[in-house]
């Protein structure tokens, strides 16, 4: 713990740069100490808790008081989010209705450091009553939340980071810890995988980049760009235009994609001086170009493009078919990038 001391005290608004350096560093290292104890903490209470969520049929209810609430509805957020259906009831307002919202076949997550929390205490008969399993996070073993609890996981700590040794810093962070320790293991335990998280997540960056398929993006039939190898460059030309993607998929005579003609060839023939009205497909297209299936997932295909360095992919079938075909921009407005 931070202590007031001749050395370290300081009149408002005159603490150097290197006092608060030193204030700062002393806290996370007190809460640092606090986390690592509660590694000696993962013991039979701790598996016994996770047991209890496990076998829940319902949600997992979550209260706290004050700070500990705070920490309680983060901790509740974290089950949601991975696996395990969860939400927070404060306690005062369980005393004037909300019980109604826990069930005989939830379990009730408590969290007070003291474990003396009047507004959590008033509420031990009812759960009793409702015969739910009931695990507390506390700082002290042998108070009364603790004692009538299931299961209680010892929280404390030996210090607060706060120099006057009053706001609750490292008991909170401690209770946050032990909270994804709870939260990690059974998400393990559950089997939840990346695409569970990204249909818990649909508005995240991560969830759109597990959720959306290429076979979403796709451009199909009508809108394919599609010329064949005997069209000549200026028909190609207003093909690409029409379709506006800044490419056009290339058809050999028995519909297999015999290649691509890109934005980046059109500069390469023109370079080279090519005749748009008289050169034909064949002669300036790209035919190593890259596919895909449209099975796959969208940021799946946007790596290819990365991978390589291009701005248009061509979806085929098993008999190079085109099916479909999605550019760069396609990406950017699903937000897959």
């Amino acid at each position: 713990m931070v202590r007031n001391s001749k050395s370290s005290s300081t009149q408002p608004g005159t603490a150097t740069d290197e006092q608060l350096v030193e204030l700062g560093r002393a806290v996370i290292a007190t809460e640092a100490r606090a986390v690592s104890a509660l590694a000696g903490r993962i013991d039979a209470a701790f598996t016994a808790a996770a047991r209890a969520m496990l076998a829940c049929r319902g949600r997992i209810v979550v209260l706290g008081m004050g700070k500990s609430g705070h920490v309680g509805g983060k901790i509740a957020a974290t089950l949601a989010s991975t696996g395990t259906p969860a939400f927070f009831v404060h306690p005062g307002e369980a005393s004037h209705g909300d019980m109604g919202m826990i069930t005989a076949h939830d379990v009730v997550l408590a969290l007070s450091n003291s474990g003396e929390t009047d507004e959590l205490v008033v509420l031990l008969p009812l759960i009793k009553r409702l015969g739910v399993a009931l695990i507390a996070l506390t700082g002290r073993p042998g108070s009364t939340l603790a004692q009538a609890a299931t299961v209680n996981i010892d929280v404390g700590v030996a210090e607060e980071a706060c120099p006057l040794g009053l706001a609750p810093t490292a008991s909170t962070t401690a209770a946050l810890a032990m909270g994804d320790a709870l939260a990690v293991a059974l998400l393990k335990a559950r089997g939840f995988s990346i695409e569970d998280f990204a249909l818990s997540h649909p508005g995240g960056r991560l969830g759109r980049r597990l959720l959306i398929k290429l076979s979403d993006l796709l451009h199909r039939g009508a809108e394919m760009p599609t010329v064949t190898e005997d069209t000549l460059l200026r028909d190609a030309l207003v093909e690409m235009t029409r379709k506006g993607l800044g490419m056009t998929a290339i058809l050999a005579p028995d519909g297999v994609l015999a290649g691509i003609f890109t934005d980046g060839d059109l500069r390469r023939a023109l370079d080279r001086g090519v005749d748009v009205h008289a050169v034909r497909m064949r002669e300036v297209m790209t035919r190593e170009c890259k596919t895909v299936a449209d099975d796959i997932l969208a940021a799946e295909a946007l790596q290819v493009m990365e991978r390589h360095r291009i701005n248009a992919l061509l979806v085929v079938d098993r008999d190079r078919r085109l099916q479909g075909v999605v550019n760069m921009h396609d990406m950017l407005r699903a937000r897959v990038l």
